[in-house]
């Protein structure tokens, strides 16, 4: 069965670890585990959906992921998803389910997914076993399967809502900026998505972005970011 409950001993097989760090990450709060007595208990698809987050890189790395051989990756830029169309710069949406639909629904417009009804239900799916919302006014949702027969080609959506949302961040504060990942396969790693957690590290990078006055500007804002990310390390060794 895809969801049910695991044992320790099982969520340490599982992941490869050994029974004391997996009882560490628990007992501190990483790794998302209840305690029943003196037992902890692990829900399979939390697990599942903790680990893609640390595989894609969108949560601070706790566990190495499996690598498939040593070829190296392509670095992906970020125009090879994402443009100043995919941008809705102020959502309508003021509830959770409602800024999902909405997403959705621009992604489906531009063609990016094939039935909007599944990718709504997919991004819910995903928003009801651990919440997508990073803190620091950020959320990256994405759905816990991927479909290369829904989704036509892997993309990016970003909505904004300067009044904020409330999303069930992980720091109790509104969400802002919504990027809706379209995954067309089950990649161990996204380069470009690693990249753009770099990129919004700062609050500044927030700030830049809630500022921009349209899509274009924040296309820009996201572009400019891309590039000073990417000449960080020539200025490091020159």
């Amino acid at each position: 069965m895809q969801d049910r409950l695991m044992t320790l001993k099982e969520v340490a097989a599982y992941l490869n670890l050994n029974e004391r760090t997996v009882l560490k990450l628990a007992a501190e709060g990483p790794l998302p585990a209840v305690k029943v007595g003196s037992q902890w208990r692990f829900r399979k698809a939390t697990i599942d959906a903790w680990l893609d987050d640390q595989m894609l890189g969108i949560t601070r790395r706790y566990v190495e992921p499996p690598r498939a051989g040593d070829s190296p990756r392509l670095l992906l830029e970020l125009a090879t998803c994402f443009g100043p169309d995919h941008i809705i710069p102020e959502l309508t949406a003021r509830t959770k389910t409602t800024v999902v639909e909405e997403l959705a629904a621009h992604a489906h417009q531009l063609g990016l997914v094939r039935d909007k009804t599944w990718f709504v239900g997919a991004l819910i799916e995903r928003e009801n076993v651990m919440p997508s919302a990073t803190g620091n006014g950020i959320a990256f949702l994405h759905t816990l399967q991927r479909n290369p027969e829904q989704v036509v080609r892997p993309f990016m959506v970003l909505g904004r809502s300067r009044g904020g949302v409330d999303f069930d961040a992980l720091d109790g504060r509104p969400t802002h900026l919504f990027f809706v990942l379209g995954l067309k396969y089950n990649e161990l790693h996204l380069p470009w998505l690693t990249k753009l957690s770099q990129m919004l590290a700062g609050p500044e990078a927030v700030q830049a972005l809630l500022a921009a006055p349209d899509a274009e500007a924040i296309y820009a804002v996201l572009s400019e970011a891309e590039r000073k990310l990417r000449a960080a390390p020539m200025a490091t060794t020159s």
